[in-house]
């Protein structure tokens, strides 16, 4: 088969959602050469070879788990003479900011495993991320979506983040909130002085890369009373934190619907919409 090029502008949820470590596998399983990169539209691609086409129709019937596709088009394109390899190019600014940012996204469990595994690299640390969880609306500061546009700009990469950064087998390549203990944000205290607040009927403050998070044992209607004065909701329901099913369950009965919507790892899990066609142009 002839090489062809193919541009793809795709739009939606796709930025910090894995899209472009994805795209990148993808064309080169297929031996495909060009580029991805974000824009303040969403993702665009321009992609060359003899199964351009089989990428753009795999692009859209298996995107990445976190994406959401509005619209997928394709044009054609002159080939190039003499390209090689594919590459994540550099982030385009400018123009109106149409992409969506996507929700923050509950820590998944490869995540989990690394945080209470003894000798990990990332044993016990709270803000332990990949391309699959992690905050995303919270930290954004602008679009397109990169790291220098969050708030974790002001945490540079040690050498380990970084080669995990740029490394398309890793599940964190290209995770903009990307860090560990030795390069990114830490606590401030012990998690177990506040977990001993809590019980001790103290309301406690925590403070999260998006804001804070006022906290108190709900079990306790002294500090849940002190909690109400502090913010003036008298009657207002406040959100009850549990720690898995089994925990929610004591408190309230579930139906399977409100199950699949406790362990959705974001509100844009919760349901998957249909996948969207692909308009080809001219």
């Amino acid at each position: 088969m002839s090489a062809e090029r193919l541009r793809i502008r795709v739009s939606g949820c796709v930025q910090g959602v894995g899209f472009r470590p994805h795209v990148l596998r993808l064309a080169e399983r297929l031996a495909l050469t060009g580029f991805v990169r974000n824009d303040t539209a969403g993702v665009l691609i321009e992609v060359q070879g003899g199964g351009a086409r089989r990428f753009a129709e795999t692009l859209r019937t298996d995107p990445p788990p976190l994406a959401r596709i509005a619209s997928l088009e394709v044009t054609r394109l002159a080939a190039c003479a003499g390209e090689a390899g594919f590459a994540v190019a550099a982030s385009a600014s400018g123009g109106p900011s149409a992409a969506m940012v996507p929700p923050d996204v509950a820590v998944c469990d490869a995540c989990l495993a690394e945080m209470f595994t003894p000798g990990a690299r990332r044993w016990r640390y709270a803000f332990t991320t990949c391309t699959a969880c992690g905050p995303r609306y919270t930290i954004t500061h602008y679009l397109p979506y990169d790291r220098p546009q969050t708030s974790m700009a002001g945490f540079p990469l040690c050498p380990d983040c970084a080669r995990e950064y740029v490394n398309p087998a890793d599940r964190r390549c290209h995770a903009q909130p990307l860090a560990c203990p030795a390069c990114g944000p830490r606590l401030d205290a012990l998690v177990e002085d506040a977990l001993a607040d809590l019980l001790a009927g103290r309301v406690v403050a925590i403070k999260g890369l998006g804001g804070f998070h006022l906290a108190c044992d709900a079990s306790n209607e002294a500090a849940v009373a002190r909690l109400r004065a502090a913010k003036d909701r008298r009657g207002k329901p406040f959100a009850v934190m549990v720690a898995n099913l089994a925990s929610a369950e004591t408190l309230a009965r579930l139906a399977q619907a409100e199950r699949a919507a406790l362990t959705a790892s974001s509100t844009t899990t919760a349901r998957s919409p249909p996948g969207p066609t692909t308009a080809w142009c001219a």
